[in-house]
């Protein structure tokens, strides 16, 4: 609620006013105060505190409603008292607007927040923009298998790459994928669990990192769905970096799983690996590779590359391999 702006001030000696406050508050509550005079509850106990000069509408108001006489040793000053002669008008406009010199404090910090999210924390500065440097690892098997990581389970934003794990069922895994980080890049990774999602999200913060993903590895930063990402030229000119980005896809965005059927009256099972993808071109990637070593993939549902024969689900494994201990253990049952 806005204060009577226009009144003139009550200047009390000191401790009257407190003492006058106390009187109309052993009458009336804050709260009647406060509606009387059209102010904050607030107001009326920085009065109380002798924060500020009381406004003399709301001054005879308060005498009036708690029955209590007008003081005779009270002076009045002019509202803005304080503001000197050379005072500009701004000045002047902004206390009246906000009862305070410099603005309201909360609208300030709302701006600069938006301001913060916008710009500001993308701007170069001395002490909160110092850039992280990291190691730059040249073309291996092992940047092949993080970049299949990535693009199975991971994504990039402007300062972080992060990989999404399942909480329980690849924690093991996740442990492999920090050990991975760090011999490539000797960064630190962050942990953060989702008990909700059941997820834990391990998280680079290193924005030459992100340069690093998005310049040399080829990847890209936002939805990769959207981007229809696909595995970058580097890994695909190379048959064995080929084979570690598709154990990083499938250890991520593959399954193992038992096909069961029955026939004459028995039942039978055997293993099958699935690679689940809602991105084209990454699909007819993953399924030219199998076709170049030898393996008879097939497209299912329009989202997934399978290998369907045990024979090529073993060779899978002694072939390729896979460094998350769920799937082995999902093979070995």
């Amino acid at each position: 609620m806005a204060e009577k702006i226009n009144s003139k001030r009550v200047v009390f000696s000191k401790g009257r006013q407190r003492s006058f406050i106390n009187k109309i508050l052993s009458k009336i509550s804050v709260k009647e105060a406060a509606e009387f005079c059209n102010l904050s509850e607030r107001t009326i106990r920085d009065w109380r505190r002798e924060r500020f000069l009381m406004n003399y509408e709301s001054f005879k108001i308060l005498a009036k409603k708690a029955d209590s006489k007008i003081p005779n040793n009270i002076k009045l000053r002019d509202n803005y008292w304080y503001v000197s002669k050379g005072s500009s008008i701004g000045g002047i406009a902004v206390y009246k607007k906000y009862g305070r010199i410099g603005g309201d404090p909360e609208y300030r910090k709302k701006k600069w927040r938006e301001w913060w999210r916008r710009e500001g924390r993308y701007r170069k500065h001395p002490i909160i923009n110092i850039t992280k440097s990291i190691s730059k690892p040249k073309f291996s098997s092992n940047l092949a298998e993080f970049t299949g990581i990535i693009l199975g389970d991971g994504g990039i934003t402007e300062r972080q790459v992060r990989i999404t794990l399942h909480d329980k069922d690849d924690r093991e895994y996740g442990q492999f994928v920090i050990g991975l980080a760090k011999k490539l890049f000797n960064v630190p990774v962050g942990i953060s669990h989702v008990k909700k999602d059941s997820v834990i999200n391990y998280v680079i913060s290193r924005t030459e990192l992100v340069r690093f993903c998005t310049g040399k590895m080829g990847l890209k930063k936002g939805n990769k769905i959207k981007q229809q990402a696909d595995i970058p030229n580097w890994i695909k000119k190379n048959k064995s970096y080929c084979l570690f980005c598709l154990r990083g896809l499938i250890d991520t965005d593959g399954c193992i799983f038992t096909h069961r059927y029955k026939s004459k009256g028995k039942w039978y099972s055997y293993k099958k690996i699935a690679f689940t993808s809602f991105s084209t071109p990454l699909l007819k990637t993953v399924f030219k590779i199998f076709k170049n070593n030898g393996f008879n993939p097939r497209f299912a549902r329009g989202i997934d590359v399978r290998l369907d024969s045990t024979e090529d689900v073993k060779r899978y494994f002694s072939f390729i391999g896979s460094s998350n201990p769920k799937h082995l253990k999902r093979y070995a049952e």
